[in-house]
């Protein structure tokens, strides 16, 4: 099991790494991850770090850089100052340490929502993030997802491309999620804000190691303000799942990368309020675990909820709470070899 959690202050703290062998009972001392001290943000919920296991489960992280966290990004063409840097590292061959951070963002400004990474079991490594250049329309409707490719576990990386081509813009402070599936296969899930009101759910997918993708709309939404929000994948039983908000409701759905328009969107039961940060597990038998925040908001935290569904998508009893979510904080969960769901906060 592996386990990054953030520590300090939300403004400019740190991010360790923990690993556990006996399934989450113990782990073994935490390492730092960022080189910098501080150079960590919690703050907004979804800018902290996220992690990959690539091949030879080799750990990577990407972490939003606080405003004193060095690189610095390319300045922003308005305003010519330098933002905030998407900082990337990887855990060294003899997984004793992090390697220096480093700021993928070349061509790109503007980081605001977090960004992500995904790995494959062949050495690909990508990182993603939503962001602008120079020329690009204003606000959010000129916003667009930007990806960095490695081909050699993350030594280098490709300038940031453009992912896709659509201008349906991104929303400009939630986050956004990549995975690479078993196959190689790459997806991304992120929040559009086309004309500022349109903050629909798309999918996108990269058959040809992130040099290309395809896009689909998952699901609406009208909305004239930024909500937040973040998503999850997970993948067992040969297929990749997918969550997400959408009104004040969690969603998940199975994805086939060769039809996603064909994704069915499933939701826990109960009325939509304010659940937000859904975490997706999935397990060998095609079971499902959906862990979603209910309450929480700027700078206010909230409690903890939970949903078993079976294979068809059926819930498999009560969905669980729990309290104790702190301000800047979401769950995590897995599925053990046991069979047992895990959720971590």
């Amino acid at each position: 099991m592996h386990l990054i959690y953030f520590k300090g202050d939300p403004k400019q703290g740190d991010v360790y790494y923990a690993r556990s062998v006996d399934g989450g009972t113990t782990f073994q001392a935490p390492i730092r991850v960022n080189s910098q001290a501080g150079s960590a943000i919690a703050i907004g919920t979804i800018r902290g770090p996220q992690m990959a296991l690539g091949k030879a489960d080799r750990v990577y992280v990407v972490w939003n850089g606080s405003a004193i966290a060095e690189p610095k990004s390319p300045p922003n063409a308005v305003t010519g100052q330098p933002g905030s840097p998407m900082l990337f590292t990887r855990l060294n061959d003899e997984g004793t340490e992090f390697e220096p951070q480093r700021n993928l963002m070349q061509r790109t400004y503007g980081l605001d929502g977090g960004g992500s990474v995904a790995a494959d079991r062949f050495g690909r490594v990508y990182v993603g993030w939503h962001g602008k250049t120079k020329g690009d329309a204003e606000g959010e409707a000129g916003r667009a997802v930007w990806i960095a490719r490695s081909d050699d576990e993350g030594k280098t990386f490709t300038p940031e491309a453009r992912a896709w081509n659509e201008p349906v813009g991104a929303c400009g402070c939630c986050g956004m999620r990549l995975f690479a599936d078993r196959n190689g296969t790459v997806y991304a899930l992120f929040r559009s804000a086309t004309k500022n009101v349109h903050r629909d759910i798309y999918l996108l997918v990269s058959k040809d190691h992130g040099k290309s993708f395809r896009g689909t709309l998952l699901q609406r939404w009208e909305i004239n303000a930024c909500p937040m929000s973040s998503m999850s994948f997970a993948e067992e039983a040969g297929s990749v799942v997918a969550a997400w908000e959408t009104q004040g409701q969690v969603f998940y759905a199975r994805i086939d990368p060769d039809r996603p328009e064909n994704a069915q969107p499933v939701a826990p039961p109960g009325p939509a309020g304010n659940r937000k940060h859904p975490i997706v597990a999935a397990g060998l038998k095609g079971e499902v675990v959906l862990v979603w925040a209910e309450g929480t908001g700027w700078q206010r935290g909230g409690s903890l909820s939970w949903q078993v569904f079976d294979e068809r998508g059926g819930p498999l009893g009560e969905h669980g709470t729990a309290a104790g979510i702190p301000a800047w904080s979401f769950a995590s969960a897995f599925l053990s070899p046991r069979g047992t769901d895990v959720v971590i906060y």
